[in-house]
């Protein structure tokens, strides 16, 4: 029997996911197939509604090696193992003459811990040892969660706590879970033959096509200690999310709070003098946190630097010490002595990187108006580690539908630790960028109005005339609107302002839950959504119910984000411009991501109206429209209110 050819296989997969050919996806899985075979790396821009999934998931699938997918969002790993791969290996078996085994693999706090459950949490000194179930009243929250919990145990087959519905709060969850420090390991665990994380392992080892997320796939590189099997193939989806999921992944952070958590956990599994020695040391930090001002160090304060000194060498002599002493009165002491040795692991950790004073590290305080000062140290790049670690002995494909930005990849490539697009470097690695288009008529469905006329937004400024220009937008649109704004301050003055103002219901981020919000969004045409940064990404909403996205201003880093302001100054100083490589990078990644929220389908017609003049004035405003779908392009405030209200009128008539 011959082999069948890719075309055949992809019609097969469209086919039976109810879809249509479309050229884009034809395009990206003949390119993920060569890159694949060539063992070489592939960085793919498809625009929404190519069928980017099935654009990857068919070659993975006809190469018979193992692949991991890694993606951003929960959303889509569900969607992958749920929907996507089922029905593609369905579809493929009788081509294929045979049926690829797929799984989904997290970090191991993500699933119950049996030992966990059954045997209660380890408590700090303070509170004592206790049965989380007997402590939490039954007619709590917290009790009720637990209770659930319990019964769930006895039905699920995985564990996992994404399939648990409705969820829990993350302190139920935290009583049931452990992090990968924390567990006592599969062979001491008298739980562990059930082990749901262990299980979710063995069918990771099995499985032709692994599915991950890029946290998971950043302690895999980072920690030395592989969590993923072996593999062949890398296919990162929404790859625009990579480096910021690694930064998250190799940022550290001491806080008084943890560390006193950690003195209590060890002080009755260490001698005496150990543990008093880790008590001042963590008394001595106490008070330095509360001087802690928020901003960088750029070097570290000599008060600061004996407090985490006297953390970390106390840190290590309770670690020694915490193998030799037992407790009689300390029940599960294996549990106990996991989770104290976890923390003071952590906080030595932390304290070691931060004494040692990398110069390719950032550090800086934070303060929070709950939570008081941390200190935390970040990477001032992560592109080395992501060449060294990601791009060895494996093809790497990248995917999103924004990597393009200012008309090229290079952007993308260089914060991956890619020199440009066809240029040899025997410390870089090959590879080949392709935009593969989107099915979508841009310009016809779509209008990217810049409101030239408004006063440049300051920092502290109330803007008035852009919230008078915003109600006028609505009005014309008829509600219909996905207000995205770069500060949650300026969204909840927004929507406060306007709830005064208009006859529409506006819906404010964090006043329910993001799907509560958007199941009430896309059901009335009339209201208005109105968040932060995080929504920019999370809305799928297609049809009438989105015809006007609006930003209130580009999205650059704020001027004091300690990691975003090292970051472009290591840029100059290395002769580069820091502005155009890190904030205006950063923001047309953001207005890429908020633009793609109007256009979900193919009928969807509708206006991005951008309420920052410098979009349209400024010598950076082209480099950042480039990165924008290719939309009609005005500033005519009144042209942008006529199409808003034809828009908002054929959409009645329809619904009609």
């Amino acid at each position: 029997m011959t082999k069948p050819s890719l075309p055949e296989l992809l019609d097969a997969a469209v086919t039976a996911v109810g879809g249509t050919a479309r050229p884009g996806q034809a395009a990206m899985a003949a390119a993920v197939a060569e890159a694949v075979d060539d063992h070489a790396h592939l960085l793919v821009q498809a625009g929404t509604g190519t069928g980017k999934s099935l654009g990857y998931l068919v070659p993975a699938l006809a190469h018979g090696e193992r692949v991991v997918v890694a993606t951003a969002t929960l959303a889509l790993q569900r969607q992958l193992v749920e929907r996507d791969l089922p029905r593609t290996v369905d579809a493929l078996h009788p081509l294929l003459r045979r049926r690829p085994q797929f799984a989904m693999l997290k970090g191991r706090s993500n699933y119950l811990c049996l030992h966990r459950l059954h045997e209660g949490v380890p408590q700090d000194e303070e509170e004592g040892l206790f049965d989380q179930f007997e402590a939490a009243a039954p007619s709590s929250k917290l009790g009720q969660d637990l209770l659930r919990l319990r019964d769930w145990s006895d039905e699920t087959e995985t564990g996992d706590r994404d399939d648990l519905t409705p969820g829990v709060s993350d302190r139920a969850w935290a009583q049931v879970s452990v992090s990968s420090r924390e567990c006592l390991g599969a062979s001491k665990c008298a739980y562990g033959a059930e082990c749901f994380a262990e299980q979710a392992r063995e069918r990771a080892k099995l499985a032709e096509v692994v599915v991950t997320n890029h946290a998971l796939l950043a302690i895999d590189a980072i920690e030395g200690a592989p969590v993923l099997p072996q593999h062949e193939v890398l296919i990162v989806d929404e790859a625009h999310e990579l480096v910021s999921r690694v930064t998250g992944v190799a940022t550290g952070e001491l806080t008084p709070g943890q560390v006193n958590r950690a003195v209590r956990r060890a002080a009755k599994l260490v001698n005496e003098k150990a543990a008093d020695a880790l008590q001042t040391a963590a008394e001595g930090f106490e008070r330095v946190m509360e001087l802690a001002l928020p901003g960088r160090l750029e070097e570290v304060p000599e008060d600061l630097g004996y407090a985490l000194l006297a953390l970390r060498d106390a840190a290590r002599t309770v670690i020694s010490a915490l193998g030799a002493t037992r407790d009689k009165s300390v029940q599960d002491e294996d549990a106990v002595r996991k989770q104290a040795l976890a923390s003071v692991e952590t906080i030595h950790g932390v304290a070691e990187r931060i004494t040692q004073g990398s110069e390719y590290d950032v550090i800086w305080y934070e303060r929070h108006d709950r939570f008081g000062a941390s200190l935390r140290v970040a990477p001032l790049s992560v592109s080395g580690l992501l060449r060294e670690k990601l791009f060895s002995e494996r093809s790497v494909v990248l995917t999103s539908a924004t990597l393009k930005l200012g008309g090229d990849f290079n952007g993308v490539g260089a914060s991956l630790g890619l020199a440009p697009e066809g240029t040899a470097d025997d410390d870089s690695p090959q590879w080949k960028g392709l935009d593969v288009g989107s099915p979508f008529d841009y310009p016809k469905q779509g209008i990217l109005y810049v409101a030239r006329h408004l006063a440049t937004p300051g920092r502290d400024s109330s803007r008035t005339d852009m919230l008078d220009e915003l109600a006028e937008l609505i009005e014309a649109a008829g509600g219909r609107t996905l207000g995205l704004f770069s500060s949650m301050r300026a969204a909840q003055a927004a929507a406060e302002e306007l709830r005064g103002r208009l006859d529409k219901p506006i819906l404010l981020q964090g006043e329910e839950t993001l799907g509560e919000l958007i199941k009430n969004f896309a059901a009335d045409p009339e209201t208005c959504l109105f968040g932060t940064l995080s929504l920019w990404q999370g809305v799928d909403v297609p049809g009438a119910s989105c015809q006007l996205v609006v930003m209130d201003r580009i999205p650059f880093p704020r001027p004091d984000d300690p990691l975003m302001s090292a970051r472009q100054k290591a840029v100059e100083e290395a002769g580069g411009n820091g502005f155009m490589a890190v904030a205006a990078t950063h923001a047309a990644l953001l207005m890429a991501q908020g633009a793609g929220r109007l256009v979900r389908a193919t009928g969807d017609k509708g206006v991005v109206a951008v309420l920052d003049p410098r979009l349209a004035n400024a010598r950076y405003g082209s480099y950042l429209r480039a990165s924008l779908p290719d939309f009609w392009y005005t500033t005519d405030r009144n042209q942008v209110r006529r199409s808003l209200a034809a828009i908002d009128a054929a959409a009645k008539a329809d619904n009609r």
